[in-house]
């Protein structure tokens, strides 16, 4: 088993420094053997360190028949999408072929854009960017095109233009740039899966490991990363950030979750938890790092960016700056708390307006802060840790006005399976886990035709069971140790 877990990962370290490599000045046989040697490398390091706490004993024979047929699947998809993302002209490779806007859309294409126009441009934000002259505000948004790409808008705050900026060094045309991202997204997101798991006990790492390619595997997780929206970067550096403050390296925690929670807002919600755990040097390390950071953005492309920001920021929280909502298709498939209320304007109900969407909006930020302090004040194995990470990572991405299905479903997808990695793999326990993850693979491209309000009534079930998930994993944890407060202060 520990062979078959080295390879894998070696496999998939392949693709993507393939993909990386692909990147950089030289030929596809120079990315070859970049993917190559990464391959080789990580397997044999994996398999000859014991670098990760395989137990035998952990897993059951439906569980290694589900982790193998996962495994295989995944690492074909990602060899398929691969293809595509070096070469974009190969869209029988691409995620939904059938979909001319899973083919075209792309959600790096707006940090892209941004990235390029922050040191020269006032407005990062300026619609002008993103969008043709001839947009029509009422109808479906008209973009802009970068080669065969649809250009997305940008809803960031400045310094999240740090990391974009600083690869367009490396690859400064949009095409290198989006294999450049796609290879570091996944080595990223494959390391945080390997780290998380080595945190847990032996029995759950193991189990959390053979779990693992039913992320990977699953539709929106795909959809993500050909559309290279950094969601599952953001997840995956926020969960390795905390593994790091618990095994007490400060400054390197508090650099990931600093700039996470700076370039992305929701995973400040974990910096809340941090203060209600007491844990003053994360906190002041973070801290740090942020000033850092913001240091580095202002004398990198100065005060403009920042003074639009500010201006922009309302109608990035109340949702007015998403052009989704001129989509009712965009609408129904909105995973987001607050975007219930244009789901329920959609059914017909009167009087639901980006005003109430607000008011829930902000009543639900108050639940989710509520949730966190309580999370934090209570004493935690180090097995359910991770769970109290990703359901207030989970919780916090559902404050956004507009959550797509492609990547609203990542953090419920990783919680499911540690869920699962705590509890024996019996035939009943997974019987469940492969029919909650069928349901959050319910997967409809918004340009294929539909009542959108069979579309609202769709997605509700996956919807319902990301928050259900959140829910079991908060009640998991404040079960194993009732009323225990906060262990320490440091």
């Amino acid at each position: 088993m520990r062979l078959f877990i080295a390879s894998s990962l070696g496999l998939a370290t392949g693709i993507f420094g393939f993909a990386a490599g692909a990147a950089l000045p030289g030929s596809l046989w120079t990315a070859a053997l970049v993917g190559g040697f990464a391959a080789v490398l990580v397997t044999w390091w994996v398999y000859s360190s014991h670098l990760l706490p395989v137990d035998e004993s952990a897993a059951s024979r439906g569980l290694k028949i589900v982790s193998g047929v996962a495994t295989v699947v995944a690492l074909v998809q990602l060899l398929r999408l691969v293809v595509f993302i070096v070469d974009p002209t190969r869209v029988v490779c691409s995620f939904m072929p059938a979909s001319r806007w899973e083919i075209e859309h792309s959600c790096l294409s707006a940090y892209y854009v941004s990235a390029k126009a922050a040191a020269t441009v006032p407005d990062i934000y300026d619609d002008s960017l993103f969008t043709m002259p001839d947009d029509d505000p009422t109808r479906i948004r008209n973009p802009r095109m970068i080669g065969p790409f649809k250009i997305d808008v940008f809803e960031y705050p400045p310094p999240f233009l740090l990391l974009t900026r600083g690869l367009l060094l490396l690859a400064p045309e949009f095409l290198d740039h989006r294999m450049l991202w796609f290879g570091l997204s996944g080595m990223v997101v494959l390391l945080a899966f390997v780290v998380v798991a080595r945190f847990l006990s032996p029995h759950a790492g193991t189990r959390a490991l053979l779990l693992s390619p039913l992320v990977w595997v699953a539709l929106p997780t795909i959809s993500t990363f050909q559309k290279g929206n950094v969601q599952v970067l953001v997840i995956a550096a926020s969960m390795l950030a905390m593994v790091l403050f618990e095994r007490r390296h400060f400054a390197a925690g508090g650099g990931l979750l600093a700039f996470v929670a700076m370039g992305k807002i929701y995973p400040g919600m974990l910096v809340i938890y941090l203060v209600a755990q007491r844990r003053w040097r994360a906190l002041a390390w973070t801290i740090a790092a942020g000033l850092t950071f913001l240091s580095l953005s202002l004398l990198d492309t100065g005060w403009p960016p920042y003074v639009a920001f500010l201006r922009h920021l309302p109608a990035i929280l109340g949702g007015e700056s998403f052009p989704a909502f001129r989509n009712p298709a965009a609408m129904a498939n909105n995973f987001s708390i607050p975007g219930l209320v244009f789901k329920l304007k959609l059914l017909g109900v009167p009087g639901m307006s980006f005003a109430v969407s607000k008011a829930v909006g902000w009543a639900y930020t108050l639940v989710v802060i509520a949730v966190t302090v309580v999370l934090g004040r209570r004493a935690v194995g180090d097995d359910r840790k991770p769970l109290v990470w990703m359901a207030i990572l989970l919780l916090a991405t559902l404050r956004s006005p507009f959550l797509p299905p492609a990547y609203a479903v990542f953090p419920p997808l990783w919680l499911l399976t540690l869920l699962a990695a705590t509890k024996a793999p019996t035939a009943r326990a997974i019987a469940l886990l492969l029919a909650a993850w069928a349901v959050l693979n319910v997967y409809w491209a918004q340009d294929w035709p539909v009542d959108p309000r069979l579309l609202v009534i769709a997605v509700v079930v996956p919807q319902a069971v990301t928050v259900a998930l959140s829910v079991l994993a908060i009640r998991r944890v404040v079960a194993s140790v009732p009323g225990s407060p906060s262990p320490r202060s440091t």
